[in-house]
């Protein structure tokens, strides 16, 4: 256990003691006190630059890969209307990786003294030599140029446990003052970084902070619930006060529903729900699942669809590590630099993406797997939606998606947390939840309006998810759900 200057307790797991000690700790993880302060998880540049140094020095293998990545997470998280758990978590991994040809293998430590570190490249030399031959090895990167993104921020590596338990309560004081209300939540910020080197001389380095908040509200009766959520690199760009309204809106909002009948309904989804299901098609944006006829995006009778029109011309998909909204490492697992990709530009299919052996493969230049989805949106906000709708549904987040038809990106799945039906103009009673069978390329070949994209929480994309809330015709709700 140990203090931070915060004065929250930071638990370390068990497999970082060795962190605990100065003998190992890496240079500036040590505060002047003895204890381990939050920051020095995230090691500076030149830090973990030495630290590929002394590994490569170590090295007797052909070549020698060596990814280093940590940092600290301090979190609150409540339920029942109270507080329940709170702490920080701290760790720095470095993992080695010996190449012998076209054999390679991958030892992880996280104790950095010397004999650790000569236990790790030796052990990965071992295991390199009687791996089998990689087919599909590639040489390792030289040195690269990297353009830098500024994605670390002191309002989330300095937030400090009274902060964040202010934020807490602004869901918890009103939850508690309604009598009918139970809240839940979970605040976590991030502070880390990741280097990546090699013995041909690359060395990439980005370290970059994130808050991420998310509360679900239910009504004691059981039936309504309300969920909200945000995040982002700075915390000063979110409201917390906000997220919490929300979602004690959307719980009483959503009490007492009833059904109507599933079918094909003009249908309004808020940006979580958009990002829910459209940023599935960024998994399957991979050129060599297309090539080799596994995506959506293979055209009938062989080729791919590239060039060709497949949904809506008011949407471009994309992503971009240096986007405001996103803040990404600007670099893959490879060190390879990763810069903007267009997937869809106005509706049209104009690239996939190209991983360094299928790029060589086909010829072209390689672009690295994105990290983040983006979609461009409009300028109509949900109430300009909803006052448009003369019959519809707006649904707060959709969960439990299951793949049907990967060649169409079919997916069926369920709402949740606020399903309202929309009758000449308003909201005017809150819905069952439904099942649907649909998929973002039809949902976005139905698009009918379309807002201002936001960042969401909770993805499962692993990087940052950006969509505006769409108005689309025709989704497909296949049946009732009696879940809250």
């Amino acid at each position: 256990m140990a203090r931070d200057t915060n004065s929250h307790t930071a638990s370390i797991p068990m497999n970082s003691r060795h962190l605990l000690d100065a003998r190992s700790a890496p240079r500036g993880l040590m505060e002047r006190d003895g204890s381990v302060a939050p920051a020095g998880a995230v090691l500076t540049r030149d830090e973990a630059q030495a630290l590929v140094e002394r590994v490569r020095q170590m090295s007797k293998a052909d070549g020698v890969e060596v990814q280093i990545f940590g940092g600290f997470s301090t979190n609150v998280r409540f339920a029942d209307n109270q507080m329940s758990t709170a702490g920080g978590i701290g760790d720095v991994q470095v993992g080695v990786q010996s190449y012998f040809g076209p054999k390679h293998a991958v030892v992880t430590t996280n104790e950095f003294t010397d004999a650790a570190l000569r236990a790790a490249v030796e052990k990965s030399e071992k295991l390199a030599r009687l791996a089998p031959d990689d087919p599909e090895s590639m040489p390792m990167l030289g040195p690269q140029q990297y353009q830098p993104v500024e994605a670390y921020f002191p309002s989330v590596a300095d937030m400090s446990a009274e902060e964040r338990a202010k934020i807490a309560l602004t869901a918890l004081e009103p939850a508690r003052a309604a009598k009918d209300l139970i809240a839940a939540g979970y605040l976590q910020n991030n502070a880390g970084f990741s280097a990546f080197g090699n013995s041909k001389g690359m060395f990439a380095y980005h370290r970059a902070t994130s808050s991420n908040y998310t509360i679900t509200v239910r009504t004691k009766d059981g039936t309504g619930s309300g969920w909200a959520g945000a995040e982002h690199n700075d915390a000063r760009m979110i409201d917390y006060a906000a997220i919490s309204r929300r979602a004690i809106e959307k719980a009483r909002g959503s009490a007492s529903p009833v059904a109507i009948e599933p079918g094909r309904y003009t249908v309004i989804l808020e940006p979580q729900a958009v990002g829910d299901l459209c940023q599935l098609i960024g998994g399957y944006s991979d050129a060599r699942a297309t090539d080799e006829g596994r995506s959506p995006f293979v055209k009938q009778g062989g080729g791919t669809k590239i060039g060709e029109k497949i949904i809506d011309e008011r949407v471009t998909l994309y992503a971009d590590p240096f986007d405001p909204m996103v803040r990404a490492q600007p670099f893959d697992g490879d060190g390879l630099p990763l810069g903007r990709q267009v997937f869809v530009d106005k509706g049209v299919l104009k690239t996939l993406y190209y991983s360094r052996f299928w790029a060589q493969k086909k010829g072209v230049q390689p672009t690295g797997a994105p990290t983040s989805f983006c979609m461009t949106g409009g300028d109509q906000s949900v109430e300009q939606m909803i006052a448009s709708t003369q019959r519809g549904v707006l649904v707060t987040r959709l969960w439990y998606l299951r793949e049907v038809d990967p060649r169409t990106i079919l997916y069926t799945g369920l709402t949740r947390d606020g399903t309202f039906l929309i009758e000449n103009g308003k909201i005017t009673k809150s819905l069952k939840n439904f099942r649907f069978n649909d998929s973002p390329l039809f949902m976005l070949n139905n698009l009918e309006a379309m807002g201002r994209p936001e960042r969401l929480a909770g993805t499962e994309a692993g990087g940052a998810v950006i969509v505006p809330p769409i108005k689309v015709r025709d989704f497909n709700f296949t049946s009732l759900s009696d879940a809250v």
